[in-house]
């Protein structure tokens, strides 16, 4: 079997990177952390262009493509740091009417944390009663649903204020579609977001120089780049297998690989950058942030684990 990309994906990967090149580049992203929210136009165009429509067939006004199509997407989104509830608008599209647009934002409660709750439409479960936290990603505003109450991870995130207002529309969870394919879609973004800080680090090790020569010459700099793609690759190949095969295991474990490839690649950035890295300028920390919020969506590590564990 041939797991190559054809060329309708590549040129579909392409239009969706010249898309968000153009509508968020770094100064839509900086513009983005110093003042945070939702942009429905951006969204609207996402919804024109088939992001959120793509697995929808085409009778029904989609685009008519399959999940190894989406993790493509998805792949871009995580690269560009694209805020927003992409996968639950997305899986909800076909179900709750205008989401399949972008006209309508969709939310969802994933492992006890509301993303983008007050920005959303509808939110699809119960999430009466969540409560706002501190989300370390400035770009990823959480509220907590009360049944997980307590501290709410190691990663940054604090309890931060009273019950949220719930948005103007909700949705039983019956109707939400499978679960599965929001943990995948998730685990997308992580690879892309591990290949993007693979791809900077690399970047700066070959314009950065100390004692004479780019970094990138020195042993431990070559060890740490080639240690980031070796886990961005491996991720991604199991996102794309586990896309083709829809295996429940699978899918955790392409969840497992992936969050590890986010939060690794990021940490190692880091130490790439030096004591650049760690400043407000750089961009490295929001990669670092928003795998770490991710790493608490769709599915956690240790849940992910139970799932493998459990088909051995």
């Amino acid at each position: 079997m041939d797991f190559r990309l054809t060329e309708d994906q590549r040129d579909l990967r392409r239009g969706v990177r010249e898309l968000l090149a153009r509508r968020f580049d770094r100064d839509a992203l900086r513009a983005a952390v110093d003042s945070p929210g939702l942009d429905r136009g951006l969204w609207r165009e996402l919804g024109a262009a088939g992001f959120f429509s793509l697995r929808l067939p085409e009778e029904d006004g989609g685009v008519g493509l399959g999940l190894p199509e989406a993790v493509l997407l998805f792949e871009e989104a995580g690269r560009a740091l694209l805020p927003g509830p992409l996968v639950a608008t997305h899986v909800a599209a076909g179900v709750v009417p205008g989401a399949a647009e972008g006209a309508v934002v969709v939310t969802s409660a994933s492992e006890g944390l509301v993303p983008w709750l007050d920005e959303a439409d509808v939110a699809l479960g119960e999430v009466s009663g969540a409560v706002a936290v501190r989300s370390v990603d400035p770009l990823t505003p959480l509220h907590r649903l009360p049944s997980h109450g307590g501290a709410v991870g190691a990663e940054g995130l604090s309890p931060a204020g009273a019950p949220s207002v719930v948005p103007t529309r909700s949705a039983p969870a019956e109707r939400w579609p499978t679960t599965e394919v929001a943990v995948l879609l998730t685990a997308a973004e992580q690879v892309g977001s591990a290949g993007r800080t693979t791809e900077t680090a690399v970047a700066y090790a070959r314009e950065r120089e100390q004692f004479g020569q780019v970094i990138g010459g020195f042993q431990a700099v070559k060890h740490l780049c080639a240690g980031m793609l070796v886990r961005a690759e491996l991720a991604r190949v199991a996102v794309r297998a586990a896309a083709v095969t829809g295996d429940g295991v699978e899918i955790a474990g392409a969840k497992l690989l992936a969050d590890e490839a986010a939060t690794a690649n990021a940490r190692d950035c880091l130490q790439v950058y030096g004591g650049m890295g760690f400043t407000w300028e750089a961009d490295v920390h929001l990669h670092l942030k928003r795998a770490w919020v991710r790493a608490r969506l769709g599915m956690t590590g240790a849940r992910a684990e139970e799932v493998v564990a459990a088909s051995l």
